[in-house]
């Protein structure tokens, strides 16, 4: 029988909330562990629109606390992280002066009314809303509205029934996997008693110990003085492996495609549409890692595990892109990859679609004990340092400890340092290619991907330069070996899925998998589908 370990906090559960509560609860002095069953942001994390953004949406709605919060958390994003988090131009497209008025005045009282056009006036009023609720911090342009003549100049390939649109900012984030894995290696570097284990599962808990079991078979126990479900669309299952019998969630399967249409990402120019359909739904494409991504579904998803993006999915995300461009057809061959993930909503009888985004905290026990169990409900990206921070908050009050440090405008991970203009820029790349042996174009990629990060690798070369891949000619065997090394890296899955894009842009090839394989010497076989 292994030993106990006691610990003040175990938190189950890797996606974004998780890695934010570890990190908070780490720079606290709190001694903490992290248990995940498969990576780091795997799951629905993995998953989403990859916007950090308000939810314009969520004005009709009334939730204006979650929408103030939301863009507070985006423009503090933008400067926490500026190596993945940048902003981005949208267009939100209007095919009337006045529709949407009186389904918007329905939704805001809390009636139930489809809303399958936003006219102009109902556009221009929610986005001066927005803007006066994103003051904090704000670092963007504020809205503007543009008729039919201005809106074709901009984006003439639009479809010619659309009569103006709103311009606003966003932040979109650019590998949002790389920054949950970083909220995580900057709370084991700043607290030697935080550690997070990946690729393991929870067997029980008894007399308040918890039992898990690594991927090699081996047993660990801890004995936690709380636990935090961070389990997401798997908060039941995992209360289930605990001991305990909920039905708290309620999960909606967002769907995804990435797409290569060389047409289609000239048509945007580098702007995203955010766009309403006929069936009352929003959708969104923008341009990402030098393709298109096209989202998002919004089907009640039960049993998360089962999650796929199906071919009617693929088919209406194709659809609704052909009202907006409906001469730059997708074809199917041009869908490289196509993901979804299931938000983590709590259980309600309202259409899926109405569900708040908002999050909140439900309180349970361990077994036959008094060990409090908190469940983290609901939340979206964007607002993951604010929930990770309310959680924590609830953490120190039961231990009786005082919050030592805030999150609140922390550098993470590689945007510690990070250059805020261009020249500083050049000179950083500069820098890292001199160290490295590399080219200033080639250092400049690293700062893409790994932002300041990029330095401790390039400073390991020592100048003896990089053999890139024969199979991928933009990632090197050097870069590949030093992600396995240093980024707790499972399996070949984590390499191509969650450290790098490689296989979100579609180039999960046999040849791929066989190289990255040798190099890891691991066997090159898939995940589960």
């Amino acid at each position: 029988m292994s030993e106990v370990e006691e610990v003040d906090v175990l938190i189950i559960g890797g996606g974004i909330n998780g890695c934010g509560t570890f990190r908070d609860l780490a720079l606290q002095g709190v001694s903490v562990r992290l248990l995940e069953r498969g990576d780091i942001c795997q799951g629905a994390s993995a998953a989403s629109s990859r916007l950090m953004h308000g939810g314009l949406k969520y004005l009709e709605t009334g939730e204006f606390r979650l929408v103030k919060e939301s863009l507070t958390e985006r423009n503090m994003l933008l400067a926490t992280a500026p190596h993945y988090v940048q902003p981005l131009e949208c267009v939100v497209p209007v095919r009337s002066t006045w529709g949407g008025i009186a389904g918007s005045v329905a939704r805001f009282l809390g009636m139930k009314a489809r809303l399958d056009d936003r006219g102009f006036l109902i556009t221009a009023l929610g986005l001066k809303l927005y803007d006066i609720y994103g003051r904090a911090l704000q670092s963007m342009p504020g809205s503007r509205m543009l008729r039919q003549g201005a809106l074709r100049r901009m984006l003439p390939d639009m479809a010619a029934a659309i009569r103006g649109a709103g311009i606003y900012y966003e932040g979109h984030i650019t590998h949002a996997e790389r920054l949950g894995l970083e909220l995580v290696l900057d709370s084991e570097a700043a607290n030697p008693k935080a550690w997070a284990e990946t690729h393991v599962t929870v067997t029980g808990a008894e007399d308040g110990v918890v039992t898990w079991r690594r991927a090699g078979g081996q047993v660990a126990r801890v004995r936690p003085k709380m636990v935090i479900n961070a389990g997401g669309a798997w908060i039941d299952a995992v209360n289930g492996a605990l001991g305990l019998q909920t039905q708290l969630m309620g999960g909606s399967r967002g769907s995804h495609l990435v797409v290569e249409n060389p047409a289609l990402s000239r048509a945007l120019a580098g702007r995203m549409i955010y766009f309403g359909t006929p069936d009352g739904r929003v959708n969104l494409l923008y341009p990402f890692a030098g393709k298109v991504l096209v989202g998002a579904t919004d089907i009640a998803q039960v049993e998360p595990d089962k999650a796929r993006c199906t071919d009617d999915e693929e088919a209406y995300l194709c659809a609704a892109v052909a009202e907006v461009f409906p001469d730059i057809p997708i074809r199917p061959d041009q869908v490289v990859h196509r993901f979804c993930g299931v938000r983590p909503l709590p259980r309600a009888g309202n259409e899926v679609g109405a569900v708040t985004r908002d999050h909140s905290v439900a309180r349970l026990a361990l077994p036959g004990t008094a060990v409090p169990v908190d469940c983290l409900i609901g939340g979206k990206w964007t607002t993951f340092r604010a929930f990770s921070e309310l959680a924590a908050d609830r953490a120190l009050k039961d231990l009786g400890l005082a919050r030592r440090v805030s999150t609140a405008g922390l550098a993470i991970g590689g945007g510690r340092g990070f250059p805020r203009d261009a020249a500083g820029r050049r000179a950083l790349a500069l820098r890292l290619a001199k160290a490295g042996g590399l080219s200033a174009e080639r250092a400049d990629v690293l700062l893409s991907r790994y932002g300041t990060r990029a330095e401790a690798y390039c400073t390991a070369l020592r100048g003896r330069g990089e053999a890139m891949l024969a199979s991928l000619p933009d990632f090197a065997r050097e870069e590949i070996r030093h992600i396995a090394a240093t980024e707790k890296v499972g399996g070949i899955e984590d390499i191509l899925h969650r450290r790098t894009l490689i296989g979100m842009t579609g180039r999960d090839r046999p040849e791929v998998r066989a190289e990255i394989a040798a190099l890891l010497e691991a066997p090159p076989q898939r995940e589960s589908a």
